[in-house]
């Protein structure tokens, strides 16, 4: 082996590397995004969870029980009238929990035993689970801190809270219920950006769309005739997904079958625009799978609420993930799916579905129209 000869090959080499950015892209810069996103984006803590309390027993012993929620990092009470309050907050997705003390607590309490009632907002059970748990060890605490209190008071010498437990749109606490519908959102995402994007990115390698260009044929053409297609078989895929998931994992459908569709083919046409943005930018099959791979399955499994609670992440992380499409069409579909026909949740998402839709059409119309 002739050093010399092997040190001007290394130096020829960092040289190419120098004129092609994508180097230091794959091998630094992405790997520090990555490290950041999903090191602050990994957390199984859940806070800021929303809790409508409402105190049928207004004594100071039946307040001060659920003082723990005042202060902690891990609850946002709000005080409601009534119960019937608190559930329509529930049904339009604003509370987590609702915590009853019933009207008779106090003196049950000194009696020896006191129920109290906890309803969950069963969509996202990782939250749900989490919210009980912290409820009932709130309540324990409480109840240890007062036990001599209990002790003086109670005949049968002691204090005992419960909590009577029920989970809405999931009572059988089914976690499938939750991640199915939010693996369809991986799926579509991956199957709507890779398709297009390596598809595109392999016409730009092989000098194809250059022969287009000298053609009549005009960019807004073009475009559309690698997104139909695509389309069309992103639609197929999301039609065996809904069935698989109805008729083999038995989730509950509660929303209009024609809403999830029409939110399902807004955020296919979202995905297939961003793999042509991509594509028309790099022009190159092995970044643009990079970059599909980096803005595709790792922000929607880590960002968009899939397993995550968006509201336990850093602000900055959190507002990452609501630029995300995958954000406002995971939440549809959980919503769709699981509770039922939310009109201002609907309206806003594909809202903003369509919005990203428009403009992935103009940056990819943009992009393309520069190499006329």
């Amino acid at each position: 082996m002739n050093i010399s000869r092997l040190r001007a090959l290394i130096l020829k080499e960092f040289k190419q590397m120098t004129r092609d950015p994508s180097s230091f892209l794959i091998g630094i810069i992405i790997p520090l995004m990555l490290i950041f996103l999903i090191g602050h984006g990994l957390s199984m803590d859940v806070k800021n969870i929303s809790v409508a309390v409402v105190l049928e027993d207004t004594s100071p012993t039946a307040r001060d029980t659920v003082s723990f929620l005042d202060g902690s990092p891990y609850f946002i009470p709000r005080y409601e009238t009534s119960m019937q309050d608190a559930e329509k907050l529930m049904s339009k997705r604003k509370a987590d929990v609702i915590l009853c003390i019933p009207p008779d607590f106090t003196s049950r309490l000194y009696r020896g035993r006191a129920p109290v009632q906890v309803i969950l907002y069963g969509v996202d059970t990782t939250i749900a689970n989490a919210a009980d748990a912290y409820i009932q060890q709130g309540l324990q605490d409480w109840e240890t801190a007062h036990a001599a209190d209990f002790i003086r008071s109670a005949p049968s010498g002691k204090g005992r809270i419960t909590t009577v437990t029920r989970q809405w749109f999931n009572d059988a606490n089914t976690s499938s219920w939750m991640f199915i519908p939010g693996l369809i959102v991986l799926v579509m995402t991956i199957v709507g950006m890779f398709l297009t994007s390596l598809v595109m990115s392999r016409e730009w390698e092989r000098g194809t769309l250059e022969s287009l260009f000298v053609t009549p044929v005009r960019p807004l053409e073009i475009i559309l005739a690698k997104t139909i297609p695509y389309f069309c078989v992103a639609v197929a895929g999301l039609c065996l997904s809904l069935l698989t998931s109805r008729y083999v994992y038995e989730v509950p459908l509660h929303g209009e079958l024609l809403l999830i569709s029409f939110s399902s083919m807004e955020y296919i046409l979202a995905a297939i625009g961003m793999g042509l943005t991509i594509s028309s930018v790099v022009k190159s099959q092995f970044l643009a799978a990079q970059l599909s791979l980096i803005f595709s399955m790792l922000p929607t499994v880590m960002l968009s609420g899939f397993i995550f609670d968006l509201r336990s992440v850093p602000a900055a992380i959190g507002y990452i993930g609501h630029i995300l499409p995958a954000t406002y069409y995971m939440e549809l579909l959980k919503s769709l799916f699981l509770t039922g026909t939310n009109w201002p949740l609907i309206l806003k998402n594909c809202t903003v579905l369509a919005g990203y839709v428009i403009l992935f059409l103009l940056l990819t119309l943009k992009v393309t129209k520069k190499e006329v």
